[in-house]
């Protein structure tokens, strides 16, 4: 799974999640893309099972890139406790994504086949995505 060696601090508030995205919106490595058109936190299970159902749909052609990290850390106290005692211990890791994000990008296969993959990718995420390709001649994003 998906989770950073370390951490300055152990334990985040959970923070707001209010604007769109000012970095990663454009397709920097592949042709075709998945972009987040809704706030949301991704945890490292999402992640995972997307990058399988991409992977497994591609049938070993193309290059996929993963353009997000779970970097946060979720805690949860356990199940029939009382409340106070401080703040619970880190239970998974999430990544926060804004609207506009670019999640998942993959390249080196035609569009209808990129299409399907990513199709299959963002049925893991409860967030709306919608799937973006680089334009030939400009190398702008549609």
């Amino acid at each position: 799974m998906l989770m950073p060696k370390r951490v300055k601090w152990r334990k985040q508030m959970r923070g707001r999640m209010t604007g769109h995205e000012t970095r990663g919106t454009e397709l920097s490595f592949g042709e075709y893309g998945l972009q987040a058109l809704e706030p949301g936190w991704l945890t490292q299970r999402q992640i995972e099972a997307a990058r399988r159902a991409l992977v497994h749909s591609m049938k070993r052609r193309g290059k996929i890139w993963i353009r997000i990290f779970p970097d946060k850390p979720v805690t949860q106290k356990a199940a029939e406790t009382r409340m106070g005692k401080g703040k619970g211990a880190v239970d998974h890791w999430v990544a926060v994504v804004k609207p506009g994000r670019i999640i998942f990008e993959v390249g080196g296969l035609p569009e209808e086949a990129a299409r399907d993959a990513l199709r299959l990718a963002a049925f893991k995420f409860g967030l709306k995505t919608k799937m973006i390709a680089k334009l030939e001649t400009t190398g702008a994003t549609e």
